[in-house]
């Protein structure tokens, strides 16, 4: 499987979990929509592709390498280590991903203050347990 298909569907996976985490269905009202001085910034982005974010993170070269990789048993994890490289980075860099997802989520309304800040609590978590496979 595509590395970026793997990338796709852990995070669909986890925007799914996401939604069902909630104790209670949301429908954005006047007064539950968020104030804009009170909602995350965006403009932090890098400007670099997210592929070569991630393929620089892991210390390979191509998607190919990567999904060699994992075929083969490895986790994200071994192959940053593997080439000498902090894990941290590849954590780093999926858990503002993510971050990116649940501040759009919470930005266009389909999410609750209250429910962006418990699942951005636990993105770290989650992720580095992801990385470690």
């Amino acid at each position: 499987m595509d590395p970026k298909r793997i990338i796709i569907m852990s995070t669909l996976a986890f925007a799914i979990a996401v939604g069902m985490w909630s104790d209670e269905k949301y429908a954005p009202t006047a007064s539950a929509v968020p104030k804009p001085d009170t909602l995350p910034s965006l403009s932090n982005k890098s400007t670099a592709p997210q592929e070569d974010r991630f393929l620089q993170a892991l210390g390979v070269s191509s998607d190919e390498a990567v999904q060699e990789a994992l075929y083969s048993g490895k986790s994200l994890a071994s192959i940053a280590e593997d080439n000498q490289l902090d894990v941290q980075n590849i954590i780093d860099l999926q858990v503002a991903e993510l971050t990116d997802q649940l501040d759009e989520r919470l930005i266009n309304g389909s999410l609750a203050m209250h429910e962006y800040e418990s699942h951005k609590s636990e993105l770290t978590d989650i992720i580095t347990r992801s990385v470690y496979g």
